[in-house]
């Protein structure tokens, strides 16, 4: 303990002398709670399309600063996943991942519920007469385009940006895949939870199967949902862990969505995204190899200076909302 004060004290010094200069009165700050913080960063201003984001399936929207709105929006069709969606949410996540503006990610559903799944309508034709001359043939072709639908839900999980899902209504089918490759849920009190593959005579092969334990940390409850298909609803998912709030409605969630995103991108964008990589990573790693790979990534990332600046604000009791960290 006297250790760790020593070098408390010396880092303070070390700043002090660095960089730190006598603040204005007009300019001294008080420490607020962080609620304060993110509804000082949230936007009055109405959505407004992000630019370079034009789909069929999605709305992206540029919901307040560094913080971007991606909507499943085919609300007449209860945001079922259609073709032109398993394509367009990978080239909606590889462009989040390299826009430096970007922070956070909050991913709702327009309309009554959040999704009702796949679009057996117009997937059908593409998963019941696959291309092929034979058997092999016809195998290879499908083996690709389930690799393919997996990115669709992967490419979330890649993004280094923290990704938000709020969660009102049905979450069915591929919206359990979605849902669990993001990296924080919310959803409503009238919101549910099925895992509806088998209903339909298929396993989960696009990331329930793989995800859901992980999450939720119980395989036991993972088998009953998968093999029954039953509801799991607003609750139950609370106390799984599928979620970590609930809320009375979807417009206090979305609010307290946005107000997370707007917390969250008020920090290091370094330390944040690096944060989620070795999270990522460390989930499917050994403890050891986990540690491993975060010395070798922070031999870098420890010469940012959004770590001076961090510190100097906190040494100044300043809100990390006033400083200035550099796009990434």
């Amino acid at each position: 303990m006297a250790a760790a004060m020593a070098v408390s004290r010396s880092l303070r010094s070390l700043l002090t002398r660095r960089v730190m200069a006598p603040t204005p009165p007009s300019l001294s700050l008080s420490l607020r709670p962080m609620s304060s913080i993110a509804q000082d960063v949230t936007s009055t201003a109405a959505p407004r399309d992000a630019p370079d984001h034009n789909y069929e399936s999605l709305r992206v929207t540029a919901a307040q600063k560094h913080i971007l709105h991606v909507q499943l929006n085919r609300p007449e069709k209860r945001n079922a996943m259609n073709r032109a969606f398993w394509r367009e949410m990978v080239e909606c996540f590889n462009k989040i991942a390299q826009d430096p503006d970007c922070r956070a990610v909050v991913i709702s559903g327009a309309g009554k519920l959040f999704t009702a799944g796949i679009d057996l309508m117009d997937m059908a034709s593409e998963i019941l007469q696959p291309q092929g001359d034979d058997v092999a043939r016809t195998s290879w072709y499908l083996r690709s385009l389930i690799s393919k639908y997996q990115e669709t839900f992967s490419v979330i999980e890649k993004c280094p940006k923290p990704v938000i899902a709020a969660i009102h209504g049905a979450c069915i089918g591929a919206g359990v895949d979605l849902i669990t490759a993001c990296d924080i849920r919310y959803c409503a009190q009238d919101a549910f939870f099925q895992v509806k593959e088998v209903d339909i005579g298929l396993a989960a092969d696009v990331g329930t199967l793989q995800r859901l334990p992980k999450v939720i940390g119980n395989q036991s409850l993972v088998n009953e949902l998968a093999f029954t298909c039953r509801k799991m609803m607003a609750d139950e998912a609370l106390g799984s862990g599928l979620v970590s709030r609930v809320f009375p409605d979807e417009v206090q969630m979305l609010d307290a969505a946005f107000t997370l995103a707007a917390e969250i991108s008020t920090k290091s964008p370094v330390a944040v995204q690096s944060t989620k990589i070795n999270l990522v990573y460390s989930r499917n790693h050994s403890v050891t190899e986990g540690l491993n790979y975060t010395a070798t990534w922070n031999m870098s990332m420890l010469q940012t200076q959004d770590i001076v600046k961090s510190v100097q604000a906190a040494v100044e009791k300043k809100e990390l909302k006033d400083v200035t960290f550099s796009k990434l």
